[in-house]
């Protein structure tokens, strides 16, 4: 059945009409063992083999090509877009990463050590090299012959570079200003007024995603220290770094390391150690919360009645923290708060806080009245007091929850770390420390002489 299978893959390629399309055979090749992979795919022609390994969806692509001959491999690298072909190379095995490397045309095997040199997270580890560039005198009747010439070996065109003679980037002029404009006028005359937006190799993905859409543009030149273009970032490639770097902040902000792997391929030992660390962490930062208990072991055995509200008042200040965080943290990532702006997020969240707390002391002072009232639980002769603690409780904790939420994703930018491991568990623990110490202190002011 898996020889039926990796036959019907293999027809599909040879046959346009009756086969399958490159989404699906990805599909295909993933669900398959990678040596019944490999198998397929070195049945398959050049073309599509090309448009199958450059697809970023096949997630097995380092795996599949050591098990093809090294020159079969080598052809097809040589002819995938650069930046992917560097990103499968960096993902394989040394010893079969280099077996390949040496066996690539020198042009492209330079291209592809540029692109290594970069961090994967950076602008210069997005890039692809396979950009359009002409000379800044030319005509566009000009620069559309060599974008006709040219065009089968780059991996897109959305615009063109024009260069001085020494190779400085000028201007960028978009392929469809090329074509709206008369062929004999200059195509510099396109870019008028607008110096190129440009970035560097080492920009972060983040802030290249920002300038992409900030401009809206569909390509982004990178450009050396002397003003030369060395490639260029395209929107797709934006887009799935950003993916890329969504889900790991996602993980983390559940209090767990970044998964290497999607989740049904990260093996249970790999699983365990993912998670086992933050829950380490947080389980001993609980402890805490079972010393401050213990702080107040006198004032809970005469007051037993205040225990009851411990895990309602508790959640809703982790609640709180982690809403807070969560938007903190959105708000970074796109660049819509800075870390100066720490002050005035701490001011929006103050009264954000006391507002908060005060919807929820009222319910909570409303549903002890409720329940006092209708006979469904007696809190003693002192009831009256114990809502007003419960209630005040609910204002200082919360409002501490919201400020503390909202100032660590400044703190831990601050100091160098990703501001994403500020995870909602993390702070929810902190809260509850934190918490028992302001409710227990609120208890004692308004309940000493009666409970207390």
């Amino acid at each position: 059945m898996v020889n039926d299978l990796i036959a019907g893959v293999a027809a599909g390629f040879r046959s346009s009409r009756r086969g399958l399309s490159i989404a699906d055979l990805v599909d295909t090749l993933q669900s398959l063992p990678v040596a019944e992979a490999a198998d397929a795919l070195s049945q398959m022609p050049d073309a599509r083999a090309v448009a199958v390994l450059d697809s970023p969806e096949l997630r097995c692509a380092s795996e599949i090509l050591p098990l093809l001959t090294t020159a079969r491999a080598a052809a097809l690298v040589s002819q995938m877009a650069e930046d992917r072909a560097a990103d499968v190379l960096s993902e394989m095995d040394e010893d079969d990463a280099a077996a390949i490397h040496a066996a690539l045309p020198a042009p492209i095997r330079a291209s592809i050590d540029t692109l290594l040199r970069w961090p994967p997270d950076s602008a210069g580890g997005m890039m692809t090299t396979e950009y359009v560039a002409a000379s800044a005198d030319a005509t566009v009747g000009e620069v559309l012959a060599h974008i006709r010439t040219v065009e089968r070996s780059r991996e897109t065109v959305y615009s063109v570079f024009l260069l001085e003679p020494q190779g400085r980037l000028v201007a960028t002029v978009s392929l469809r200003q090329l074509i709206a404009a008369e062929p004999e006028s200059l195509a510099i005359e396109l870019a008028r007024g607008h110096d190129p937006i440009t970035v560097a190799p080492t920009t972060d993905r983040e802030e290249v995603a920002h300038m992409i859409r900030r401009h809206d543009l569909l390509a982004l030149p990178v450009i050396d220290e002397q003003g030369r273009p060395i490639g260029i970032v395209t929107v797709d490639d934006v887009l799935d770094a950003l993916v890329a770097a969504h889900t790991e902040d996602t993980q983390k902000f559940g209090g767990v390391e970044a998964l290497d792997n999607p989740y049904l391929e990260t093996g249970f030992l790999a699983m365990i150690r993912k998670r086992a660390g933050w829950l380490s962490i947080l389980f001993f930062s609980e402890m805490l919360t079972a010393s401050a208990m213990q702080h107040f072991e006198s004032e809970l055995e005469r007051a037993v009645v205040l225990t009851l509200f411990i895990p309602l008042i508790m959640s809703s200040g982790g609640n709180s923290g982690s809403q807070a965080t969560s938007l903190i943290i959105r708000a970074l990532a796109l660049g819509q708060v800075r870390l100066r702006d720490w002050w005035r997020v701490a001011l929006r969240e103050l009264p954000a806080g006391l507002t908060l707390g005060a919807i929820l002391g009222m319910l909570g002072i409303a549903r002890i009245a409720l329940w006092q009232t209708l006979g469904f639980y007696d809190y003693g002769p002192h009831w009256v007091l114990v809502a007003t603690t419960v209630g005040t409780g609910l204002v200082g904790i919360v409002t501490f929850g919201s400020l503390a939420g909202s100032m660590l994703p400044f703190l831990l930018q601050r100091l160098g770390f990703d501001p994403a491991s500020a995870s909602a568990p993390f702070v929810a623990t902190l809260v509850d420390v934190t918490g028992l110490v302001i409710y227990f202190t609120i208890a004692l002011a308004i309940l000493s002489g009666t409970l207390l």
